[in-house]
């Protein structure tokens, strides 16, 4: 999904203004949310950024985006085997490595992973004097587990990758608590910090929640967006959606993101099994405004996830966006959300259980003023984590990093 453009305006801090910063991410710019965000953020404290991703079929191998000097590498980027994935990331290493060595003069440098070792294309300029933010968006021995199982050596390796990516790491960010708790478990007394990610305000601006009305003939929309994998459990998803068509005659189910090859193979084929031609849409990958009006016309949010060593731990970013809009949104029973709702603030099912994820989806079409107190109760936990909150706890850990003093 497209990210917009951020306003190029500079509000300078005394301890940023005039520094350099190089940020380094394995994905593309401005449509992975976390990275460019944080780049805006360092822009508009004063710094000078350069940004080094990956390049889409569509886009300058170099251009200036609202402030943000990106340059771009050429890699086909796509899923497959262990092997492509340790060739996709050594070929980016290197080409990192080569564009942050070659510039001189940097404060800091911002990378992101996955992969945890992309933290050492740093390493000649944490020589130079700068210091280097490790920003862990996930654990990757818990993302290959679920991907991939967990007999693999590859795990153990990716460890002890870890473990070296933090120890090299002046300062290591992640996105919430429950990945924090595991990271320190394993690397103790490091210095990691969490910074939410958050919806765009400005995109996502908060709107309060409204009682549906509850009409036969109206149908009542459910919504999905985002990656679309397996471990996300849409297939579930759609035998809860089978399983209430008699209950909730009016019932939609729209979903939205990307092509793969579970929505091809296993998702397509599962709705003409069901007999789901009706009540399932796809509509693609939508831009974040286009993303804003669909979840307005929407009833209910579906987080619809498996339990595996990384969901369990996850926060998805959509639960924030939902609630932004007044929306409810049902979510699994997992530590990492756990973390930051009560039973009283968000919907949760039991993760797997396609009886219980109906259940509640019917308990909210039948119950709309119960399901907007939810939307209610759930905006207080958004509001305490917007960005504009997460943006100014993230700028106070650069400066207290890189913005006293000279590095020359």
């Amino acid at each position: 999904m497209q990210l917009p453009k951020e306003p190029s305006t500079k509000t300078p801090t005394s301890t940023l203004h005039g520094k350099r910063a190089a940020v380094v991410v394995f994905s593309y710019f401005p449509s992975d949310p976390r990275p460019a965000r944080a780049a805006y953020a360092l822009f508009r404290a004063g710094m000078t950024v350069d940004y080094f991703c990956l390049a889409r079929d569509d886009q300058p191998l170099s251009e200036t985006l609202s402030g943000i000097n990106v340059t771009r590498f050429q890699l086909d980027k796509r899923r497959g085997s262990k092997l492509y994935y340790i060739y996709q990331y050594l070929r980016f290493l290197i080409a990192s490595f080569l564009w942050v060595t070659k510039r001189s003069g940097y404060d800091l440098v911002h990378v992101h992973n996955m992969p945890d070792f992309l933290v050492f294309a740093a390493a000649i300029a944490k020589l130079r004097g700068a210091k280097v933010i490790l920003d862990l968006h996930d654990p990757m021995p818990e993302v290959f587990i679920t991907k991939f199982g967990s007999g693999s050596p590859l795990i153990g390796l990716l460890r002890l990758f870890e473990k070296l990516a933090i120890r090299f790491s002046d300062l290591v960010l992640t996105p919430n608590r429950a990945f924090e708790r595991l990271f320190r478990s394993r690397n103790h007394n490091r210095h990691i910090a969490v910074v939410m990610n958050a919806p765009l305000e400005r995109i996502f601006p908060l709107r309060p929640p409204a009682v549906r009305e509850k009409s036969a003939e109206r149908p009542f929309t459910l919504m999905y967006h985002g990656t679309l994998v397996e471990r996300h459990g849409l297939h579930l998803a759609l035998e809860a959606v089978a399983a209430l068509r008699t209950k909730i005659p009016a019932l939609r189910f729209n979903l939205y993101g990307a092509s793969t090859d579970y929505l091809t193979q296993t998702i397509f084929p599962l709705i003409l099994r069901l007999g789901l031609k009706d009540q399932v849409q796809y509509f693609g990958e939508l831009s974040l405004e286009k993303i804003v009006e669909r979840i307005e016309e929407c009833d209910l949010g579906v987080i619809p996830n498996l339990k595996t060593p990384f969901t369990e731990i996850n926060f998805p970013t959509r639960i924030f966006e939902y609630l932004a809009c007044g929306k409810p949104v049902l979510v699994p029973l997992t530590e990492g959300i756990r973390d930051y709702f009560t039973d009283r603030e968000i919907l949760f099912f039991t993760p797997g259980s396609v009886k219980d994820l109906a259940a509640k989806i019917h308990f909210v079409a039948d119950h709309p003023a119960e399901a907007a107190a939810f939307a209610a109760r759930g905006q207080a936990v958004y509001t305490a984590h917007r960005w504009s909150g997460e943006e100014a706890k993230f700028i106070e850990e650069v400066s207290g990093l890189v913005g006293t003093g000279s590095r020359h």
